[in-house]
C-alpha cells in the first residue's frame, strides 16, 4: 500500500488503469445526466419497464423495489428482487428505463441459468475472501519475510481478477438483453431513445472494463514484484 506510492513500477503498471477509472466515471456522470433530462415517450418509469420486461418473458418470482443510494442498482438473484435507486425506479427518463432494463436483464439471465452469471456467483465468496486478505497477507509476508504468505495472498487476488474478468460477459450480455427488451416492448420507441439508453449502458459497461483493466495491471505487479522475482523490496 505505502510503498506502492513511491513505486515506479507500480505507477507504470496501474496509473493508465486509474486514468481509464476517471474517463469512465466521467463517461458515466456525462451520460446520465444528460439522458436523465429526456423523456420517452410511453412515459413509463423504470420500475415499470422492468416489470414489463420480467412479465414478457414470463417471469413471476421477481420482485422490483426501491432502494437507496444514487445509481446503487443491482440484481439480487438470491432474493429475486430486482432493486433499483429512487432516480431509476420512479423515473421516467432514457437513462431510469435502460438502467431498469439492464438489471432486469440479469434476472433475464438468472431465469436462463446463464452460464457466466452463475460461475460468477459460485465465484463471489472466494473473491470476497481475496479482496479483505490480500493486503495484510502481503504487508504480513513482508514484516514476517515470508515469501509463501505473499504469494498465498497474490493467489486470492487472482481470484478476484477472474471474478472482474468473468464480470464482462455478464454485463455486455445483460445490456443487449436490455435493449433488445425494450424494443420488443414497445417501452423504447424512437431511435433517440434507442441511441440514449446505448450511451447510458455503454458508459456504464467502461467501468466495469476500467474495474478489470485495473484489477489485471495489480496482479501484474503483484507478480512483479513479489512472484516471478520473489522479492520484496
Amino acid at each position: 500500500m505505502w510503498f506502492m506510492t513511491f513505486d515506479p513500477l507500480y505507477w507504470l503498471l496501474v496509473g493508465p488503469a486509474v486514468l481509464l477509472a476517471f474517463y469512465a466515471q466521467f463517461r458515466v456522470k456525462s451520460a446520465y445526466a444528460r439522458y436523465s433530462r429526456v423523456g420517452t415517450q410511453r412515459g413509463v418509469t423504470g420500475a415499470e419497464a422492468a416489470r414489463r420486461i420480467l412479465a414478457s418473458a414470463g417471469i413471476r418470482d421477481v420482485s422490483v423495489e426501491a432502494t437507496r443510494g444514487w445509481l446503487s442498482d443491482h440484481y439480487d438473484p438470491r432474493a429475486k428482487t430486482l432493486k433499483l435507486s429512487p432516480e431509476v425506479h420512479d423515473g421516467r427518463s432514457v437513462a431510469s428505463v435502460g438502467i431498469a432494463a439492464h438489471e432486469a436483464g440479469h434476472a433475464l439471465q438468472d431465469a436462463g441459468q446463464y452460464a457466466p452469471l452463475r460461475f460468477r456467483s459460485a465465484v463471489v465468496p472466494m473473491a470476497g475472501i481475496g479482496s479483505v486478505l490480500v493486503w495484510p497477507m502481503i504487508l504480513g509476508g513482508m514484516i514476517f519475510r515470508s515469501l509463501g504468505l505473499i504469494q498465498l495472498g497474490i493467489l486470492l487476488f487472482a481470484v478476484v481478477v477472474v471474478f472482474q474478468i468473468i464480470t464482462l460477459p455478464v454485463e455486455f450480455n445483460a445490456s443487449s438483453r436490455a435493449k433488445a427488451a425494450l424494443a420488443d416492448a414497445g417501452i423504447v420507441v424512437t431511435e433517440e431513445e434507442a441511441s440514449g439508453v446505448s450511451q447510458v449502458l455503454s458508459a456504464a459497461a467502461l467501468t466495469y472494463v476500467a474495474a478489470t483493466v485495473a484489477a489485471i495491471a495489480q496482479l501484474l505487479y503483484f507478480l512483479l514484484r513479489f512472484g516471478v522475482g520473489g522479492g520484496d523490496d
